[in-house]
């Protein structure tokens, strides 16, 4: 059984649709356990084994932060915002106007690999010098003349190997547009047209049949699917459907309420209410060749079969490769696209984008990155981080002697992170609280008494309110120890004790008076970390403090007829309600408001949210 280091995730209020865009619970549950209010509604435990917990927690470092609602966002609830398109190849940014015409791939020479996915280099195709022309001198570079191909330098895969060679080395993107699997080059729709006024084309590429005479050459999706709104287009502008109410249906849009009997119409050659228009002959029909974008269906696989029967199973295309593949021009296989390797062509690199995020509720922007796309720096980041205190847990190794609230119970945590716990028996986790923001916040925790499942644990928060000093500068903190410890230096007996003595008052100990201060605080340091208080605070910090949580692990013995354990059910994990409270500056935009004229108004602050300890595996 693999051991677990213990965690800490944070729940999203978005989960709870009741509390979205709200503030937070005025009163939420506070001690060692969560209680539910009379109307039963908001006040219930959260329970981190539930299937819905999957998608609300997330560690600190996800979490995004609104100053306006004063509200936690993770990645799910945020609207976000394109800023720029660009390729991850080049890095070129791409204007938003040319995805509809050009679409959402590089239109440059950034291709990929159909079977490693890796880049793609132009290079060129070595071919035999012409013995007429004079050699050229041994100190001269050779020419790099066409054919161009495109190589991967990490399966050493070609586009050779398909038959596809460009003549120049830039535009690669035209060119491949332009050929088809084997080197034959592409027609395009005026290009065909022309094709066909030829008498001695029509004769060897042309069939009559029962319609008008049409095409026998190979053609592919993109022509086929021309073909046919060309067709369609056609058919919607004909005078003759001027009864069926075709023309007004190109203009009208499917979204009408009227557009129902509109459609009805082109099968029934007229309304629905009109009977006499059924005996009339529509003039909407379906296509009849390829000229008019029919495709005829392919059922002979015997060329299929002989091709799997040469080239196994490693020769077959995987999912993964159709689904990135572009159709393939002229192969005509499975919707356009080969099934074998041989018939895959480069893949253009897919655009990305760099999005700014907004606040699902105010619209308020939390996220802005730089617009330029070579710049990885943000605008505008409102991380979670900057303003929620973070929690550190580890385990609080006792001794013997020690026990909650002082007396006998004997207690021990795991020695090192992540081991086992075992069942039944006491262990004690040192939950480390750190202020980010500048002022002075009051935390107030409330979990209850038993952690939710059939496989209760028993837990206890011994000190469940205390309040976090601001996070001033670094240095504040070291000139007023180095002051205070000068000032308890008196006698020479103690040197060390007036710092003893600060360190002890931050720890919430009583101060120790006399010269002999450095022996004594010594004492008492060690006598404070064998014993443990109830609303006593571990110790603390500049703008941090440690509080201890007893916890004991339920025992994974299941009663005859149980249904076993499931994944991760040993886990010990603890939900915990977290309320922050503090007083920050007023908002007073209007001129002349009174926040406006007093610099020292002061608001109440409070932010409220669920988070879960994970403590690690039960020992079975």
């Amino acid at each position: 059984m693999a051991a677990l280091t213990p965690y800490t995730y944070i729940q999203c209020p978005c989960s709870d649709f009741s509390t979205l865009g709200r503030p937070s619970d005025p009163n939420p549950p506070t001690g060692t356990e969560a209680e539910v209010d009379d109307d039963g509604d908001d006040d219930r435990t959260f329970d981190p084994r539930a299937p819905r917990a999957n998608y609300s927690l997330y560690p600190l470092e996800y979490l995004l932060y609104c100053e306006d609602c004063h509200q936690i966002r993770c990645p799910r609830c945020i609207a976000e915002e394109i800023v720029t398109y660009y390729c991850p190849n080049c890095l070129f940014e791409v204007p938003s106007s040319n995805l509809k015409s050009e679409g959402n791939r590089c239109t440059r020479s950034c291709f990929q690999c159909p079977v490693c996915i890796g880049p793609l280099a132009v290079t060129s195709v070595e071919t035999k010098p012409d013995p007429s022309l004079l050699a050229a001198p041994d100190n001269a570079a050779a020419p790099h003349a066409g054919p161009y191909a495109l190589t991967c330098s990490y399966c050493a895969w070609s586009s050779a190997e398909v038959g596809i060679q460009f003549e120049k080395q830039n535009g690669i993107h035209a060119q491949l547009a332009k050929l088809r699997n084997g080197g034959a080059t592409r027609l395009t729709a005026k290009e065909r047209k022309e094709r066909r006024k030829d008498p001695s084309y029509r004769s060897q590429h042309t069939t009559e049949g029962p319609g008008a005479p049409h095409e026998t050459e190979d053609l592919d999706l993109e022509t086929q699917f021309a073909n046919l709104k060309a067709f369609h287009q056609g058919q919607l502008v004909d005078p003759n459907s001027a009864d069926t109410g075709l023309t007004a249906l190109g203009d009208l849009g499917f979204s009408s309420p009227t557009s129902l009997s509109r459609i009805m119409s082109i099968y029934t050659g007229g309304s629905l209410q009109d009977k006499k228009a059924k005996s009339r002959v529509g003039a909407m029909r379906e296509a009849l060749d390829a000229n008019e974008g029919f495709q005829v269906a392919r059922l002979d696989e015997s060329a299929a079969i002989e091709a799997l029967r040469s080239e196994g199973h490693d020769g077959t295309a995987s999912a993964a490769q159709l689904a990135d593949q572009p159709p393939n021009l002229g192969e005509g296989h499975l919707h356009g696209r080969g099934r074998f390797t041989p018939g895959l062509r480069p893949i253009p690199y897919l655009l990305r984008t760099k999005r700014s995020k907004r606040c699902p509720v105010c619209r308020h922007i939390i996220s802005k990155p730089e617009a330029k796309v070579q710049a990885t720096r943000f605008r505008i980041r409102l991380v979670a981080g900057s303003y929620i205190p973070s929690i550190a847990i580890r385990p609080l190794a006792l001794g013997s002697g020690s026990g909650s609230g002082g007396g006998g119970t004997s207690a021990s945590g795991p020695a090192v992170p992540g081991a086992l716990l075992e069942p039944l028996r006491p262990a004690h986790y040192l939950l480390t609280f750190k202020n980010p923001i500048f002022e002075t916040i009051k935390v107030t925790l409330g979990a209850p008494a038993k952690t939710p499942g059939r496989l209760a644990s028993k837990v206890t928060v011994l000190c469940p309110d205390f309040e976090i000093d601001a996070n001033t500068d670094v240095w504040d903190e070291a000139l007023n120890q180095g002051g205070a410890g000068g000032g308890g230096g008196a006698g020479g007996a103690g040197g060390g004790g007036g710092g003893e003595r600060e360190r002890r008052r931050r720890r919430g100990e009583d101060g120790a008076a006399g010269g002999g201060g450095g022996g004594g605080g010594s004492q008492s340091n060690i006598n404070h970390q064998n014993q443990l208080e109830v609303g006593k605070i571990w110790e603390r910090g500049r703008n941090w403090v440690s509080i201890v949580v007893e916890v004991v692990p339920a025992s994974l013995r299941l009663e005859p007829g149980d249904a076993p354990l499931t994944e991760d059910e040993d886990i010990l994990e603890i939900p915990m309600f977290v309320r922050v409270e503090w007083e920050g500056e007023a908002g007073g935009d209007e001129v002349g408001s009174v926040a406006t004229r007093d610099r020292e108004a002061r608001e109440k602050r409070e932010l409220a949210y669920w988070c879960v300890l994970g403590l690690g595996r039960i020992r079975p």
